[in-house]
């Protein structure tokens, strides 16, 4: 890969990915990169943006990011296309998305200029309620009622199929999201790799086990306004009985490994 025009992104607030930030670019920048940094990282010779949403301007090679997996998900919902991102943990809690640590990056650089790399693609979610269609998540979509004195009624459609229960919410999960909120909630843990998604019932009235189902649309009405939250970073609003539409995005979301693992993410967990 030629690292013509790479992006390198930081944890917010946190120093100790700051200066990890600057001194991965310095290192880019020796290779005669174009570099661009988000808003406060500013190191010369590089290209500051203020925003991550000015990065779907430029046709990147890769995006570098260096906090934890908050900060992954962060750059991937900004990214439109398949832009690549080689992911640092540098303070985060378990980087259970991570490549690399800070340590290794040198040798991760001249192992991607020599194209010894694979891409890992991910499937990634999308919903769209009164004719808008919100950010994608690469996680899990979560679908709550806001009016927590009163248990809701869910109606969930899929193909030909309708789940009616009440229960609090529900998440609609990606294989990359099966070990995170849907797997707390008692939902199986899936090879990051399949084309499926998981319907995890959110503490309902009878026990209605998670289902697992093709990536296909999934249709989901609530008896009350409801909350639907991107991989726990933004919310938005969806009002009563107002239909709900999930389904697989246009594009994937494309890690950069220079190791190949089986379920990555269960060893990260400790299993």
């Amino acid at each position: 890969m030629k690292l013509q025009k790479v992006a390198v992104v930081s944890k917010v607030g946190s120093k100790d990915s700051e200066q990890a930030a600057k001194e991965v670019t310095k290192k880019l920048l020796a290779k005669k990169s174009t570099v661009f940094t988000i808003s406060p990282i500013e190191v010369e010779g590089a290209k500051q943006l203020e925003t991550l949403e000015e990065l779907k301007k430029e046709k990147l090679d890769l995006v570098i990011t260096l906090g934890g997996d908050g900060t992954t998900l962060r750059v991937f919902r900004n990214l439109e296309n398949e832009t690549p991102i080689l992911t640092i943990n540098v303070g985060g809690n378990r980087g259970i998305l991570a490549e690399i640590t800070i340590e290794e990056i040198d040798n991760a650089i001249e192992e991607i200029l020599k194209d010894n790399f694979f891409l890992d693609k991910r499937t990634r979610v999308v919903a769209s309620c009164g004719g808008k269609e919100f950010p994608p998540a690469l996680n899990e979509i979560y679908i709550t009622r806001t009016n927590l004195t009163k248990t809701a009624e869910i109606e969930i459609k899929f193909q030909d199929d309708t789940v009616t229960q009440k229960m609090d919410g529900v998440i609609i999960a990606t294989p990359s999201g099966s070990t995170g909120h849907s797997f707390s909630l008692g939902g199986p843990i899936l090879h990051e790799s399949l084309d499926v998604l998981i319907i995890t019932p959110v503490a309902p009235v009878y026990r209605l086990a998670s289902l697992i189902v093709p990536d296909e649309k999934i249709e989901i009405t609530c008896s009350h306004d409801c909350n639907i939250a991107m991989d726990a970073q933004v919310v938005k609003t969806a009002g009563y009985e107002e239909a709900i539409t999930i389904k697989k995005y246009k594009k994937p979301a494309v890690f950069l490994r220079l190791k190949k693992r089986g379920l990555r993410q269960m060893s990260k967990l400790g299993f």
